[in-house]
């Protein structure tokens, strides 16, 4: 890659330049998203910050700033130094890290445009995910057209957006425990509203962060999600209706969809154990409970002690995905019971990372212990794998109430961090005997195929999910056509003023 003819090829293609949040849960659906839209025949240029750069170029060896091609277009990447050094403890304080980042941000992606202009390159479309919304204002500013890709559920999409218009009752500091009524939801309880949205929360910033995305939700010329319409249908409706002229566009679930060279080039921030599919090819069908709470969430050393204490109660087959703490937690490693791993021995496996996509869609596994991030919840759907529930904070307690309640397809082991209180052996070792075996197991089972056949209708050629892409596809392409003209004409009309000299 990265040859003459691969560039002067690049020159032609309608360039598109997706800004992330520096975030695990906001940079993996928007590459996924980057490599669909390069696929169609784009450029596109994909980049975050230096920070989340050095890991994912240390995972991942296709991750460069030469194109790579993806289907019938290519993909690059470029990281920008957030200014503040390593280890600093400002950037776990999104109150002072988020503005920082807008400084460095409009500074320095304007610049950026220019010089890609300049290289023959100009960018068409800006795309960036919420907690940083002066990307919209940037695009308006250059006269450039954005989108949004919202990395949740469209039901927390719609909470958020009556939260912020103040058009319903949510949790307050003089009533705490009230039931939202948010239209086209079920009733949800005061620790089933994403947590950011209660008075109580101790991460009033992302709150802030998310809510700030709503000022701008006009400037965008289309919404796309990460959701399928079928699973949101009623909810999908009345979102569209309320931001109406502006186009909300379901184009999930986004990994499903199998794209030429798309395998190669991910954003793991840890090499992915592939010895774990290997194991799980040793197991027989439906017999092995995989586990992992995601990028983020780091349940107490007590808590690893009960779950680990469950497992070998309910004597499971599992695969648990235990992560390293970050080094800016000051966290310790979790450790396991003394003898755990020889007592189980071939009948259970930990890793540091697994490749989560190809182990949900292995047939070896019987369920998924989860903490119920969107994209876990949207990979475990799209894969027909039934969940057990067990959400900490965020758009996690909400998911969680849908998988169970709505989608029918888990059980719900704690409530997340409004309980306060370490789930126990005795209650791990319930929930898992009933989620693999019996009428309830048989059950969730069949729901979660149901859902797997509906999400693979979505993203087929015609699907729900197929449609909206294209649609958005063809305004990008539009839009980028001319600015593409535009610029060959102004090259053109320099050229002409150089030979006339």
């Amino acid at each position: 890659m990265g040859s003459e003819t691969d560039i002067n090829l690049n020159r032609d293609l309608v360039h598109v330049f997706m800004i992330s949040f520096p975030g695990q849960g906001h940079i993996n659906p928007l590459l996924r998203l980057g490599k669909r839209i390069a696929s169609k025949g784009f450029l596109v240029t994909f980049t975050t910050t230096e920070n989340l750069g050095q890991g994912i170029r240390g995972s991942n060896d296709s991750v460069s700033d030469q194109p790579m091609a993806i289907g019938d277009g290519f993909i690059r990447f470029e990281f920008f130094d957030d200014e503040w050094p390593d280890g600093d403890p400002r950037k776990h304080d999104m109150d002072q890290y988020l503005p920082q980042l807008e400084v460095v941000g409009r500074r320095w992606v304007p610049e950026r445009l220019v010089a890609l202009a300049q290289e023959g390159q100009p960018v068409s479309c800006l795309i960036n995910n919420p907690f940083i919304p002066w990307v919209s204002d940037v695009a308006e500013e250059l006269e450039l057209p954005s989108a949004m890709l919202w990395p949740q559920s469209c039901a927390c999409f719609l909470s958020y957006y009556y939260f912020h218009h103040n058009l319903i009752s949510f949790p307050t500091d003089n009533d705490p425990e009230i039931d939202t009524e948010v239209p086209t939801l079920p009733l949800l309880k005061w620790d089933e509203i994403p947590t950011f949205l209660h008075p109580t929360t101790p991460y009033a910033f992302l709150k802030r962060a998310i809510l700030a995305q709503y000022n701008n939700l006009s400037k965008p010329f289309c919404i796309l999600m990460d959701t399928f319409y079928e699973l949101e249908k009623s909810t999908v409706d009345h979102t569209v209706e309320l931001l109406a002229p502006t186009p909300i566009r379901t184009i999930g679930p986004l990994f499903k969809k199998c794209i030429p060279g798309g395998a190669r080039v991910r954003a793991d921030p840890l090499r992915p154990n592939q010895e774990c599919l290997k194991w799980l090819d040793g197991k027989a069908d439906g017999s092995v409970v995989y586990i992992s709470f995601g990028t983020i969430v780091f349940p107490p050393q007590q808590q690893i002690d009960e779950i680990a204490a469950g497992i070998e109660a309910a004597g499971i087959s599992f695969l648990w995905v235990m992560k390293p703490p970050s080094k800016e937690s000051k966290l310790s490693p979790h450790t396991l019971p003394d003898g755990f791993l020889e007592r189980i021995g071939d009948n259970g496996k930990v890793v540091n990372f697994a490749p989560q996509e190809q182990v949900l869609g292995h047939p070896a596994v019987s369920c998924f212990m989860t903490h119920c991030g969107w994209n876990s919840t949207m990979e475990a759907i799209s894969c027909g794998v039934p969940v057990v529930a067990f959400p900490s904070w965020g758009d996690q307690v909400t998911d969680a109430k849908f998988l169970c309640d709505v989608f029918k397809t888990g059980i719900q082991l704690t409530r997340g961090e409004h309980e306060k209180r370490i789930i126990s052996k005795d209650e791990v070792e319930k929930c898992l005997r009933e989620a693999t075996s019996g009428p309830k197991a048989d059950e969730m089972k069949e729901n979660a195929l149901k859902w797997k056949t509906l999400a693979d209708k979505a993203i087929a050629d015609g699907g729900s999910s197929d449609k909206n892409f294209d649609l958005f596809i063809d305004q990008v392409q539009k839009r980028g056509e001319i600015v593409l003209a535009n610029a060959k004409k102004l090259a053109n009309g320099l050229l002409t003023k150089q030979n006339g000299h």
